[in-house]
């Protein structure tokens, strides 16, 4: 089991998660896509991953720890440096336009900014709905966005279906992880949209989002979409709210980073398969 959870804590597993997002845009939407596009996500997906843990640790983290972090993230690093390069070249062999690269940058950098150990940046910690609903769009953005490879006002009504529909499918997700990591963000000083809002507020939040992806479902014939495709993303909706109600609860490492991030990939699956029936 230890390759497992070694797939699992290095973010191997999310970044194929990540793959499988994006080739179901693809899939959905019936687009060609470039196989390097694909390795870019992945690979941009894992540095990002292991970049942002890494900076964690050593955020949070005092002066005396820093060389004890160095050698024991040894490992992460070596991912990160060997990511970034994986990156490159998929980047270098793919067809990407270089101004949505750098949106993506940005995207992951903005994210990141809370963490970076300097004092006139801290205020970001208290940018608690906007650190959630930023995370969701960066998925959004690569899983959905990327694939398609067209300028903003380009996306016909089929697309921003599939683009809408993903960012509310990963703003879910990511309450999940916020309800988990709330106490320990509290402590931190970090603020998320878990903390800043009343378990009400957010319970009624969840309910309209899964009440919008539900309901959206049914608008399947007017975005080329077929009904086994459209079942798929219903039994994925319902699944993901199921985890939500599951994860009321303490749960272990496993269910996390291996049931709720699947989530992603059980969706991918179900609309491919859904497909091809």
């Amino acid at each position: 089991m230890k390759w497992f959870y070694f797939i699992l804590s290095h973010s191997i597993f999310i970044s194929i998660c990540a793959v499988a997002m994006a080739f179901q845009t693809a899939h959905l939407l019936e687009l060609q896509v470039n196989g390097f596009v694909y390795g870019f996500i992945f690979f941009a997906t894992l540095c990002s991953y292991n970049f942002y843990w890494i900076l964690s640790k050593f955020s949070f983290a005092g002066v005396a720890q820093i060389p004890g972090l160095l050698k024991k993230e040894t490992t992460g690093i070596v991912i990160l440096l060997s990511a970034a390069s994986g990156t490159a070249y998929c980047l270098y062999r793919s067809s990407l336009p270089a101004g949505f690269i750098l949106t993506a940058i940005l995207l992951t950098v903005l994210y990141s900014i809370p963490l970076l150990p300097v004092k006139f940046l801290q205020f970001t910690r208290r940018a608690g709905v906007l650190k959630t609903v930023l995370l969701a769009f960066t998925w959004c953005y690569v899983t959905a966005f990327l694939p398609i490879q067209k300028n903003y006002w380009q996306l016909d009504s089929p697309e921003i279906f599939i683009i809408t529909r993903r960012f509310l499918f990963m703003l879910m997700l990511c309450i999940i992880f916020d309800n988990r990591d709330k106490t320990v963000d509290k402590i931190r000083g970090l603020r998320s949209l878990a903390t800043d809002l009343s378990p009400g507020v957010l319970k009624a939040l969840v309910y309209i989002i899964f009440a919008t992806l539900f309901l959206s479902n049914f608008l399947f014939r007017d975005y080329g979409i077929s009904l086994n495709q459209s079942l798929a993303l219903q039994v994925s909706t319902v699944a993901l709210l199921f985890v939500y109600f599951y994860a009321a609860k303490k749960r272990s490492y496993l269910f996390y980073y291996f049931f709720v991030d699947g989530m992603m990939l059980f969706s991918a699956l179900a609309t491919y398969v859904a497909g091809i029936l």
